[in-house]
């Protein structure tokens, strides 16, 4: 498609898709055209976005997608998620949408195992972008290994005592409620619960990280010192966080294989129109051979990646649970993401090393994706596990 003399790459047909679907994805683009893509150098710089786009996220109904009606979320299929990331994409600034968007791995947990008066308290607030839900899982001594992590929480009459850290946590300086992963138990995943902190309870203190990429996302580590949470805060029962935990795991995964989908793709797109202009030689850089041969096959893998992307959402819409496809999507997303980012800068020079150019934000953004949500080597193994070979 082409608008005002600009080429803007689409992604492949998919015959799920309703006019409601791309209603939304109009809508989305709109909000990303007046209310990111402006500001999305000048916030990476400063590495942050204000509070307020949580607000605006949430009007348009971003915030609420997929959540209950009952807590003021909207009802939506997975394939307006896959959407809203391809359209946030568009910004070519991924740190806004992991920190506007933690809530979707903050949040879910608490509607799956809370009480009633926990949910009724957390989710319409953090839905209308008044609050924000971070997820802290990750530990100093471990990522992916979950079931070895150190975090305790003691329980002493009507509350748990937590002690521990937790690094690497997307929204955790700014969050209001964070859903952390604890040790109630004995050793290893039966051991394991998961409740609810809100950031003012005493005992509780955070410390902001510098990242290579996702600048404007604050990401932090936490500290907890004697923390006294409510029993009421536990999701679940205790000791029963670890299948919550990889529940969450693999709707991260696919969110994340979406949004580096939509990354890639804005490369490309950068890339077509950047080669259009530029001129070397005496003429175009789209018509050296060398370059048009690049776009072909960032072109093959964004497409190839993205047919896997609707068709394992389908499988999971439809009650399927295929935890391998998913780990080898997360791998192939960002692999592709990795590839056209890199032949972006390529074909941009000079340009392309620039900071304030979108293919140079995304290209620092590689590897956080590639190791967050699960690095590229668990992905493999945890797939190989599960089919059995």
């Amino acid at each position: 498609m082409q608008a005002g003399g600009r080429i803007i790459i689409e992604p492949i047909p998919n015959p799920h898709l309703t006019p409601e679907h791309y209603a939304f994805r109009d809508t989305m683009r709109r909000f990303v055209q007046t209310e990111i893509e402006p500001y999305a150098s000048e916030w990476d710089e400063a590495g942050t976005f204000p509070r307020e786009l949580y607000r605006k996220a949430a009007d348009i109904g971003l915030l609420r997608l997929g959540f209950p009606e009952e807590y003021g979320g909207i009802p939506a299929d997975l394939f307006y998620n896959n959407i809203a990331s391809a359209e946030m994409a568009r910004a070519g600034a991924g740190g806004v949408g992991a920190s506007l968007m933690s809530h979707t791995i903050g949040l879910p947990p608490v509607l799956a195992a809370g009480s009633p008066e926990l949910k009724a308290k957390l989710a319409p607030p953090t839905l209308a972008g008044e609050k924000i839900f971070a997820l802290a899982i990750t530990e100093p001594s471990g990522g992916s290994d979950v079931a070895s992590l150190r975090t305790t929480a003691r329980r002493e009459g009507d509350h748990y005592v937590i002690n521990g850290q937790k690094t690497f946590i997307t929204s955790g300086m700014r969050a209001d409620y964070i859903t952390v992963a604890v040790r109630t138990g004995g050793e290893g995943r039966q051991g394991i619960s998961l409740v609810v902190v809100e950031a003012d309870t005493p005992g509780f203190s955070r410390t902001p990280l510098r990242k290579m990429g996702w600048w404007a996302s604050d990401t932090a580590t936490l500290y907890f010192d004697d923390c006294r949470v409510p029993v009421e805060n536990l999701l679940g029962e205790e000791n029963g966080g670890f299948p919550l935990i990889m529940r969450n795991f693999n709707s991260e995964r696919l969110g994340m294989a979406a949004g580096c989908i939509g990354q890639a793709r804005t490369c490309l797109e950068e890339t077509v129109n950047y080669a259009r202009e530029r001129r070397t030689f005496g003429r175009p850089l789209a018509e050296h051979q060398v370059i048009r041969h690049k776009l072909a096959e960032m072109t093959m893998r964004i497409n190839a990646s993205q047919a896997y992307l609707d068709h394992l959402t389908w499988r999971v819409m439809n009650g399927e649970n295929p935890v391998a496809d998913i780990c080898l999507l997360k791998n192939q997303a960002t692999q592709t993401m990795e590839y056209c980012a890199r032949e972006a800068v390529q074909t941009f020079g000079g340009a392309g090393f620039m900071r304030g150019c979108k293919v140079e934000r995304i290209y620092r953004e590689v590897r956080v994706n590639a190791i967050g949500g699960g690095a590229e080597e668990i992905m493999r193994e945890l797939a190989v596990r599960q089919l059995g070979y």
